[in-house]
């Protein structure tokens, strides 16, 4: 497959181009031939005029490529390599929604072919792929794994908004279904991974790495959070704490802060629930996905309390949000937790506006049901920094005290002010 695919024989296809997908796809697109398929055909057509829907790549990425971007199964049917890169939510219970990967799979199951190879991508429980997506491409096709065609995992690590580390930095963990699988699957990796493969040792194997890669991330920022949250109650600034603990040379550097996204505040329900059906209770994550589940209401309820403080009438009191992408610096707004901040100050009558440079206000309509504020005041009871983009970094005491009242307060949720507010009110986590 690998040689089939080097001579342009063969071409490879990316099922999902969001995110994760269309890096991938565009990579390889300088390699070799590939086939870029999405289910919207909207964003389709966005990419064939060197689009990206999300907002991450320029135009630049999409020259000297050699793909074709379509939503039709029958020019999907060209491909002989699969790639599977679409999103593994949860529901509102945060139970693992595995409605789009079993779509995917529905879709691979009507195309591949005998000697074919389909390798998923998108974060999952340790033997999803084998146990929940092969079964449905088996059935579909009528083609069996091994024999037939041959399955491999590779978890993706994109970064949004992260330019330094990118596909070909990053070492790329790679598994197949046997030994022939996982050095074809691995071959065609480094093709576009400059830093190298790690071969795991089953496809288990490497959907357990992907799992705690970000499991681990979730409870150190628990941690940090459940410390914050002491420290405020003793009148110590933590970032202050985590700065002088930081001198030790084995002193991990976590910071407190809401935990969003599509991968940090997601993937551990994928292992606690697969743990749940093995019947274990995974208390120390699940501990720590409480903590941070409940930060919002936590940050809502401190700037809540210093309003009524300081004014009679806290229906009148105007809180403004700044920032409402689940990260600094980029336009992605799936499962932000700023949302939740918004939900909870609402819940107390106070008037809030969200501003963002980033987001988009339909986007944020549609998934959370509040928009953009068209303008902001300059007679706020509260500021809350949500999330440190470079937009504001470089605002000051001066700006603050613009926008806000004698007694307001500046909620800075990442202490990207610290040291630089004087005249208001001052928090951070």
């Amino acid at each position: 497959m690998y040689q089939d695919l080097i001579d342009k024989k063969a071409k490879l296809a990316v099922i999902g181009l969001g995110y994760v997908g269309l890096p991938i796809a565009l990579e390889f697109a300088r390699k070799i031939s590939v086939i870029g398929f999405d289910i919207n055909p909207k964003r389709v057509e966005m990419m064939k005029q060197g689009i990206d829907p999300s907002n991450e790549l320029e135009k630049e990425a999409f020259e000297g490529c050699d793909i074709t971007f379509t939503d039709s199964i029958d020019v999907l049917r060209e491909a002989r390599f699969f790639v599977v890169a679409v999103p593994t939510p949860v529901d509102e219970h945060n139970v693992p929604d595995l409605t789009p990967v079993k779509k995917a799979s529905e879709t691979v199951g009507k195309v591949v072919k005998k000697g074919d190879y389909v390798v998923f991508e998108s974060t999952v429980y340790p033997g999803c792929t084998e146990e929940d997506c092969l079964p449905v491409i088996e059935k579909l096709s009528g083609l069996k794994n091994i024999t037939d065609f041959k399955l491999g995992y590779s978890p993706e690590r994109i970064n949004p908004g992260d330019k330094n580390h990118t596909l070909a930095s990053i070492i790329k963990v790679v598994s197949g279904c046997d030994a022939e699988s996982l050095d074809e699957i691995a071959k065609t990796y480094e093709l576009v991974v400059k830093a190298g493969v790690h071969r795991a040792s089953s496809i288990k194997v490497a959907e357990a790495a992907k799992i705690i890669e970000n499991t681990q991330r979730d409870l150190n920022i628990a941690l940090m959070n459940e410390l914050s949250i002491i420290f405020n109650m003793m009148n110590i600034n933590t970032y202050e704490v985590l700065e002088a603990a930081g001198t030790k040379w084995n002193f991990l550097k976590f910071q407190p802060g809401l935990v969003g996204g599509h991968c940090i505040g997601v993937d551990p329900y994928y292992l606690t629930y697969k743990a749940s059906e093995l019947g274990y209770d995974a208390e120390v994550i699940l501990a720590g996905r409480n903590i941070n589940d409940n930060m919002a209401k936590y940050v809502a309820r401190t700037v809540i309390q210093h309003i009524i403080k300081n004014t009679s009438d806290v229906k009148a009191a105007k809180v403004l949000v700044k920032g409402a992408t689940f990260k600094e610096n980029v336009s992605d707004i799936r499962n932000s937790k700023v949302a939740d901040v918004v939900k909870a100050l609402q819940s107390y009558y106070v008037n809030v506006d969200v501003e963002d440079p980033y987001a988009d206000s339909e986007e944020l309509k549609h998934e959370y049901g509040f928009e953009l504020a068209a303008s902001t005041g300059n007679d706020y009871d509260a500021v809350i920094i949500t999330v440190p983009h470079n937009e504001y970094k470089e605002l000051d005491d001066a700006h603050f005290v613009s926008i806000t009242k004698a007694h307001g307060m500046v909620a800075d949720l990442k202490g990207i002010y610290r040291n630089k507010i004087s005249n208001r009110t001052y928090w951070s986590l």
